[in-house]
C-alpha cells in the first residue's frame, strides 16, 4: 500500500466512531499494541491538565469579577463619579456676633469666588494672563501657580475665592472658557476695627482663626452642605444639584457695650498718638458680674480687611494682632499697693491711721535700693497709699509676710487665667513665695517683680469696687439658635476681703484721686476712686533703662460703682510717661463719656481742687499731684534721681524739695510754684538748674481743672 493510500485510510478512521483515538491507533499501528496504549494514556494525561487549566481559569476570572463588583464597588464608583462629576460643600453664612444690645459685630454678606474646569480650558496659559489682567494682585509666583492649576488633569480647581466685586465684572467681562463663578458667603465686620481682639478674624474657608471666632468656631460656623456638578464625556457640565442642605451656625451674644468699646478705643487711639506710645490697653468691667464692656487694645487692624491683605507685600503685622489685654504681661507698679494693702488690714497689721515712719526715704537691700519719690519723714497708712510712698509699702508688707501675701496674691487672681472664652491668655508670673528673699517680697509689695495682664488687674480692681468679692470677667453672654437662647450665667463671686477692708480700701483710692497721685483722673460731679502707677518695661529677661509702662485703674462712681476702668500706655514717649500724668486723663475722658451713656447722674460733689487740705498735711493750703516716679531701682549704691513736681509750693517749699538733689535754684516772680523747668520727672544731672515760676494763690475755681 502506498504512503498515499495510508494517509487517506487515518483521515477516514479519525471520521469514522473512535474518533482521534482511532486516528492515532491507525497512525500507530505499526508500532504495535503495547505503545499505542502508552501513546494514549500520555495524551489523556494532557487532556486532563488542560482541562483543569481552563477549569481554574475560569474560577479565577469569576471570582476576580465577583471581588470587582463586591469588594471593589465602593472604590470604583467613587472613581466614576469623580470623572463624571465633582461634590463640593456648601458652607453657610456664619452666625452673628451681636453686643448686649443686639448690635451687629460681624455678620455675613455675599461674595464671590472663581473656579475654573481645567477640561474645557484649551490654551492655560493666555487664561492665565487674562485673569491675572483681572485680579490684584497678581505677581510672576501667582501667575505660574494659575498655569499649572489650569494645566492640571483635576476635575474642579480654583483660581481665587473671595474676590471684590471689580475684580469681578473684570473676569466676567473677558468671558473666559472653562471659568465659573460662585456666589460664597463672606464674614463681613460692619464696624470695621471696632472690637477686632475680641472678634478675632476668620480664613478663607470661613472658619475661625483668632479670638471668640476660633474660640466658638463649631457654634457660628454651622454644618455645611453639599452639591454635585454632573459632566458629559467631553467633561462639560450639564448639571448642578444640591444634595444636602447647609445648617446656619448660632448667634453669640456679647457682653461688650458698642458704644463703650467704640468711646474705649477713641481714646486710647488719641492717647498713643499724643504719647508717641508703642500701644496701650482700656479694660471696661462691670462691677457687679464681672461682664467685659469693652477691650481695647493699640495698635490694632482691620478684621473685614484680613483676607484681602494676605495677598499684599506687607500682610497686618501680628503685633497688629495681638491681644495685648490678656496676652502680655507687664509689671502693674504702684496700682497693685492696693494688693498689699487689702493683705495688712485683713490681717491687722496695720490701722488706716497708723503712722508709719519713712526715714530716709528708701530702703537698703544688699545692692538693691528703693526710694520714695517725695521724702516725708512719716505718713498714715492712709497716706502711703494715696501719696503711693514705696518705702511705706514695703514697710508693712514686711510685717504681712511673704505667706500672706502671697496667698492674697492668688485670691485677687494674679498667676491664673480668667477668660477661657479666648485663646492665648497668659495666666502672668508669680514667683513662688516659698523662694522669695527680702527684696522679692519688697518688690513684689509696690507691684515690681510680678508680671500681670491688664486683665488680671482690672478684675483684681474690681474687687474693690464690688464690696470685696472675686468675680471672673467673661466676654460671651448667650448662644442663640433656632430660637432658643443658651444663657451664660456669670460666674459665681468669691469672698476675697471683708466688705469693711474694701471700703477702707477705696476710701484710700478717693483720696488719690482727690489729692494724691491721681489727681488727674478726677471727674466734676462725681466720686472717684484710682490708683496711678509707673513701672519700667519689661523687655527680654530684664528692665528697659528707658521706657515705661504708665497705668490708672479705678472706677465710678466710687460709692456705688458702674464702671471699673484700665488705662495701660506701653511705653509713652513724650515728654510726661507717668501714670498720673498720661493714664489717668484718659480714665478721666472715658469715664465721663461712659456715664453720659449710661445715664448716670452727676453727684453734685465738689472737685478736687490744689488748695485742698493735702492728705499729710506736710504742705499747708496747697496739695499737690505727685513728685515723681513711683520707684526707682538701680544695681549699684545710688538711686537714680528724678526732678520732682513742684506745682503749687511755696518758693521755700520747693528749694527744701530740691535740696536733696544738689541742683541750682532760680525764681521768677510771687506766690507758688505754676511751671518748672526741666518738667517733673527729667532725670538729675550734675550741675543742673531748674528754674521756677511763681504766681500768686489760684482761686478754688480759678485752679480746678488747671495745670501747664
Amino acid at each position: 500500500m502506498s504512503e498515499r493510500t495510508k494517509r487517506k485510510s487515518r483521515r477516514r478512521a479519525a471520521r469514522a466512531p473512535g474518533g482521534l483515538f482511532a486516528y492515532f491507533e491507525a497512525a500507530e499501528a505499526p508500532l504495535g499494541e503495547a505503545p499505542a496504549a502508552q501513546w494514549r494514556q500520555m495524551m489523556r494525561r494532557r487532556v486532563f491538565f488542560v482541562a483543569v487549566g481552563l477549569a481554574l481559569w475560569t474560577v479565577g476570572v469569576g471570582a476576580r469579577l465577583f471581588y470587582l463588583q463586591s469588594e471593589q464597588h465602593g472604590a470604583y464608583t467613587a472613581r466614576a463619579r469623580k470623572q463624571q462629576g465633582a461634590t463640593i460643600k456648601t458652607w453657610p453664612p456664619r452666625g452673628q456676633i451681636v453686643d448686649r444690645d443686639g448690635h451687629i459685630l460681624a455678620g455675613h454678606r455675599d461674595s464671590h469666588s472663581i473656579f475654573a474646569f481645567p477640561s474645557e480650558i484649551n490654551d492655560p496659559e493666555r487664561t492665565a494672563r487674562k485673569l491675572c489682567e483681572a485680579l490684584d494682585p497678581c505677581d510672576e509666583v501667582f501667575y505660574g501657580q494659575l498655569v499649572n492649576r489650569l494645566s492640571s488633569d483635576r476635575s474642579f480647581v480654583y483660581v481665587r475665592r473671595r474676590v471684590s466685586d471689580d475684580e469681578l465684572a473684570r473676569v466676567e467681562a473677558f468671558g473666559l472658557a472653562g471659568v465659573r463663578f460662585e456666589k460664597v458667603p463672606d464674614r463681613w465686620y460692619p464696624n470695621g476695627k471696632l472690637g477686632a481682639h475680641l472678634l478675632g478674624h476668620v480664613g478663607i474657608d470661613n472658619q475661625g482663626l483668632a479670638g471668640l471666632e476660633f474660640a466658638y468656631n463649631s457654634e457660628v460656623q454651622g454644618r455645611p452642605g453639599q452639591k454635585i456638578i454632573s459632566r458629559d464625556a467631553k467633561g462639560r457640565v450639564f448639571e448642578t444639584r444640591l444634595v444636602e442642605s447647609p445648617t446656619l451656625g448660632a448667634t453669640l451674644e456679647l457682653t461688650i457695650d458698642k458704644f463703650l468699646q467704640h468711646i474705649a478705643e477713641r481714646e486710647l487711639h488719641a492717647a498713643v498718638e499724643m504719647h508717641k506710645a508703642d500701644g496701650g490697653t482700656v479694660i471696661i468691667l462691670d462691677p457687679s458680674s464681672g461682664e467685659v464692656l469693652a477691650l481695647a487694645n493699640e495698635p490694632t487692624f482691620n478684621p473685614d480687611s484680613f483676607l484681602r491683605d494676605r495677598f499684599r507685600v506687607s500682610p497686618p503685622d501680628e503685633e497688629n494682632r495681638l491681644n495685648r489685654a490678656i496676652q502680655n504681661v507687664y509689671e502693674p507698679g504702684s496700682t497693685f499697693k492696693i494688693v498689699t494693702a487689702a493683705a495688712a488690714l485683713e490681717k491687722g497689721v496695720v490701722r488706716p491711721d497708723e503712722m508709719i515712719d519713712l526715714r530716709p526715704c528708701y530702703i537698703q537691700f544688699g545692692e538693691w535700693r528703693i526710694d520714695d519719690a517725695s521724702c516725708h519723714d512719716t505718713l498714715s497708712f492712709a497716706d502711703v497709699i494715696a501719696k503711693s510712698s514705696n518705702v511705706g509699702t514695703i514697710k508693712v508688707a514686711q510685717k504681712v509676710g511673704w505667706e500672706t501675701l502671697g496667698e492674697y496674691i492668688e485670691r485677687f487672681g494674679f498667676g491664673q487665667k480668667l477668660l477661657p472664652d479666648l485663646t492665648g491668655e497668659s495666666p502672668g508670673i508669680v514667683n513662688d513665695p516659698s523662694t522669695w528673699k527680702d527684696v522679692d517680697l519688697a518688690t513684689a509689695a509696690i507691684g515690681t517683680s510680678i508680671a500681670v495682664t491688664a486683665l488680671q488687674m482690672a478684675a483684681a480692681t474690681n474687687v474693690i469696687a464690688n464690696g470685696g468679692e472675686f468675680i471672673a470677667p467673661r466676654v460671651v453672654r448667650a448662644l442663640r439658635h433656632d430660637g432658643e437662647r443658651d444663657e451664660r450665667p456669670p460666674h459665681r463671686p468669691r469672698r476675697v476681703v471683708t466688705r469693711k477692708t474694701a471700703e477702707t480700701i477705696r476710701d484710700f483710692m478717693e483720696a488719690a484721686v482727690r489729692q494724691g497721685t491721681g489727681v488727674r483722673g478726677d471727674i466734676l460731679g462725681h466720686s472717684v476712686a484710682g490708683k496711678t502707677g509707673t513701672a519700667r518695661k519689661l523687655v527680654g529677661d530684664g528692665h528697659s533703662t528707658s521706657e515705661y509702662n504708665a497705668s490708672f485703674v479705678g472706677f465710678v462712681p466710687s460709692r456705688d460703682p458702674v464702671f471699673t476702668i484700665l488705662v495701660l500706655l506701653d511705653a509713652p514717649h513724650g515728654e510726661e510717661y507717668y501714670g498720673g500724668e498720661v493714664a489717668a486723663p484718659i480714665f478721666r475722658r472715658i469715664a465721663e463719656s461712659a456715664l453720659r451713656h449710661r445715664g448716670v447722674a452727676p453727684s453734685n460733689r465738689p472737685p478736687s481742687s490744689f488748695l485742698a487740705r493735702p492728705i499729710g498735711g506736710s504742705f499747708p493750703g496747697v496739695s499737690s499731684p505727685p513728685r515723681a516716679l513711683s520707684a526707682t531701682f538701680v544695681t549699684d549704691d545710688r538711686a537714680v534721681q528724678r526732678l520732682p513736681d513742684l506745682f503749687g509750693l511755696s518758693a521755700r517749699q520747693a528749694r527744701r524739695e530740691l535740696a536733696p538733689l544738689e541742683v541750682a535754684v532760680s525764681v521768677q516772680g510771687n506766690g507758688v510754684v505754676f511751671s518748672q523747668w526741666p518738667k517733673p520727672g527729667v532725670f538729675v544731672e550734675p550741675g543742673m538748674s531748674v528754674e521756677l515760676n511763681l504766681a500768686r494763690r489760684l482761686t478754688t475755681a480759678e485752679s480746678n481743672g488747671l495745670r501747664p
